[in-house]
């Protein structure tokens, strides 16, 4: 069959493109180069995420560039494509399937996307029909790469986003994974236990919900990872991807920014009559063994190693101390943040002492 390029693109390559901001791209381009009048485009897909509930991608013909704008769960039904393609010219309607304004059973998902058109004029009847013809080629190529785009926000959900990558390379049997050195934060609630038996179930998961929100959400504002929440405690990576200063001065930043966040926390519990959330935080500096162990049919992607144990050994030297925040002398002695020496400590299981500090209002 003897098909115009952009047709001949979707039925050969299409399904190949490294995700659906390069497919926008690529199709647009193509459709203006077979000579349609685009000024852009927009693709909207439904993804199963705790906290995004529709991406968008928006394409101008202008320049090439694809920016993404998000539709969290929750909100208002997201219109981003809708205004974006109003903005830039007369819209093909055809092309524009339902639930971009509404939820519903309608609403785009991995079998029913999104995908509109803008002109830099309107479209006549011919070139119409040609976007309708597209858009008949574009359904198995999308549906193939909406279903990538569900299982990568559902890996990033439950993994963390560097995890998923290597998950999604095929980095699937048991026993592989690579030594990389990173800076370990180690960080859990102190009198959970406690605090738990004197709690309804519903109110303890949703003060779980706000202290890991205020943990996690500093992690990933410095760069770092976090690769399991173990009931009340939280470990995260920061992986030196430069020199080992950057990334140990990264992982103090995320460790300030989460004391700030439970402050606040703290504050508004006080107001509302709650108790406070005491935590100990503890950072090291070392190399991991970062992949998959576990059993023959159920595995974990983690880390594990000598660091990962002494930096858990070296939180629980919180309580003992009376201070909420222990940094390792590996960390130190790569850092110009001012900290305050504690000595060195045995921690248990581990053979050398390791000298201990500490942030000067911890």
């Amino acid at each position: 069959m003897d098909l115009p390029a952009p047709l001949a693109w979707l039925v050969d390559e299409a399904v190949a493109s490294a995700g659906p901001d390069r497919f926008l791209a690529e199709l647009g381009a193509r459709l203006l180069a077979d000579g349609l009048p685009l000024a852009g485009g927009a693709l909207t897909l439904a993804v199963p995420h705790p906290i995004i509930a529709r991406r968008t991608w928006l394409w101008r013909a202008e320049t090439g560039a694809v920016i993404e704008a998000l539709g969290f769960a929750g909100g208002p039904p997201s219109q981003a494509g809708c205004q974006w393609l109003a903005e830039l010219g007369p819209v093909q309607e055809d092309t524009v399937g339902p639930g971009l304004d509404s939820p519903g059973p309608d609403s785009p998902g991995p079998d029913n996307p999104v995908l509109g058109w803008a002109g830099t004029r309107p479209f006549g009847p011919a070139e119409a029909g040609r976007l309708r013809q597209a858009a008949r080629f574009v359904a198995a190529p999308l549906a193939a790469l909406a279903a990538r785009a569900a299982l990568a926000a559902l890996l990033e959900a439950y993994l963390g986003r560097r995890s998923a990558t290597r998950v999604r390379a095929g980095v699937l049997r048991r026993g592989t994974g690579e030594t990389i050195l990173a800076v370990l934060l180690s960080a859990d609630l102190r009198d959970f236990t406690a605090l738990s038996e004197a709690t309804e179930p519903a109110a303890m998961i949703a003060a779980l919900d706000a202290w890991f929100d205020r943990v996690a959400g500093a992690v990933h504002a410095f760069g770092g990872e976090v690769l399991k929440f173990i009931g009340d405690g939280v470990l995260a990576i920061f992986p030196v991807t430069g020199t080992r200063a950057e990334a140990c001065e990264e992982a103090l930043r995320a460790v300030v920014a989460a004391r700030a966040g439970m402050a606040h926390l703290d504050a508004v519990r006080h107001a509302q009559g709650l108790p406070p959330l005491p935590f100990g935080a503890a950072l090291h500096l070392g190399e991991i063994l970062w992949g998959n162990i576990g059993a023959a049919d159920r595995l974990d992607f983690t880390a594990i190693g000598p660091a990962v144990n002494l930096v858990s050994r070296l939180e629980g030297l919180c309580r003992p101390l009376g201070r909420s925040v222990l940094i390792s002398g590996a960390v130190a002695a790569e850092t110009t943040t001012p900290l305050v020496p504690l000595g060195e400590h045995v921690l248990r299981g581990i053979a050398a002492p390791c000298t201990v500090f500490t942030l000067p209002d911890a």
